[in-house]
């Protein structure tokens, strides 16, 4: 037989195949371990994608008997589905929070509502009223085409003077929705919800009601932001006081900024607080009703004297010829429009009540 030789060779190439196994062992074991960090297990992930299935289709989440609360169950894995904020807790139970913002979402940008910026269209839309309101004046109260070509000036201005109007109408609508934002804030904070995810819930709900480009709803998405981004939510609410301009919201940020310093019942205060906001805001609109046909009546009486004159002149022509061919006549009219114009102001501010 023959004697079987020693070849380094051969002991090296074993060498080198036993520190390959050991190596694929080695980069088996690292991937075992990466996986396992990173929740690869099959039967965990298999748990996690059956819960979060049941959450998407709405079956499963009320058959557990047993739903634990945060405090009882410890801390659990916040994941966001469908918008939703669910908290998967240690005992595998999940529990739905309401809407939130997409994780690559922004807040829209401040608004300064003391400030109204008009625009192009509202330009031209109140620019030719003005003129028209020009030419009708000028027709009625003295046939004259030099006396419209003095007055377009003053009505190309008339959309300055719109804009406190367009300006006081926001500032009122805006007093409204966040009388409501307030009542759903307060809502949930008493059902038990924290603070970020009650801001999170009433910007999905106030979304439903006034829209996504809704004023309340874009300033609640802006708390809401603001409060993820760990910045004080008193702070936030006095920004908002001082940009709309409205004492309702000023004085809340003082109460809730006072309640959280002083560490009182937050909730209680907050129901409190958006009871006498709620009160006040429904004094407001019962006295807009009730003067909205005294309005509607002031705005027929101002076009009365244009079409008595326009009648007249219909049916007579020629009847007020002499009050715009002389000087005295001119005067007269002069007279007549100062008068017109003072009763039109001051009709206006007979019906601004303020409360």
């Amino acid at each position: 037989m023959e004697k079987w030789k020693w070849n380094p060779y051969m002991n090296m190439t074993g060498k080198q195949d036993g520190l390959k196994q050991r190596g694929c062992l080695k980069t088996g074991k690292s991937l075992e371990l990466q996986d396992i960090a990173r929740g690869g297990n099959r039967g965990r992930m298999s748990g996690r994608g059956k819960r979060e299935r049941e959450v998407k289709t709405g079956r499963g989440i009320g058959q557990d008997k047993d739903v634990k609360t945060a405090g009882e169950d410890g801390p659990g894995r916040e994941t966001k589905i469908g918008g939703k904020l669910n908290i998967t807790r240690r005992s595998g139970l999940v529990r739905t929070l309401g809407t939130i913002p997409k994780a690559g979402s922004r807040p829209p940008e401040t608004r300064d509502y003391r400030i109204y910026r008009l625009s192009a269209k509202e330009w031209v839309v109140y620019g030719c009223m003005g003129i028209s309101a020009c030419a009708v004046v000028a027709y009625t109260f003295y046939r004259s085409f030099m006396a419209f070509l003095i007055m377009m000036p003053a009505g190309l201005l008339f959309p300055l003077y719109k804009k406190r109007n367009l300006k006081q109408e926001r500032t009122r609508q805006l007093g409204l929705q966040f009388k409501e934002g307030i009542l759903v804030l307060a809502s949930y904070l008493g059902a038990g919800y924290s603070l970020e995810n009650g801001l999170a819930m009433c910007t999905g709900e106030l979304e439903g009601i006034y829209g996504k480009q809704g004023m309340i709803t874009e300033e609640f998405a802006i708390l809401a932001s603001g409060v993820r981004m760990n910045r004080p939510v008193e702070l936030l609410l006095m920004e908002l006081g001082a940009r709309s301009g409205l004492e309702d919201v000023d004085h809340f940020a003082q109460v809730f900024a006072a309640a959280r310093r002083s560490g009182g019942e937050l909730v209680g205060i907050i129901n409190y607080t958006a009871g006498i906001i709620r009160d006040k805001v429904q004094v407001q609109e019962e006295i807009h009703t009730m003067t909205a046909s005294q309005v509607f009546e002031q705005k027929i009486m101002n076009g009365i004297p244009f079409l008595i004159v326009l009648y007249i002149d219909l049916t007579s022509p020629g009847f007020f010829r002499v009050m715009y061919e002389t000087m005295m006549g001119r005067a007269v009219m002069t007279i007549c429009l100062a008068v017109y114009l003072g009763a039109w102001l001051l009709s206006k501010r007979i019906l601004e009540i303020e409360v």
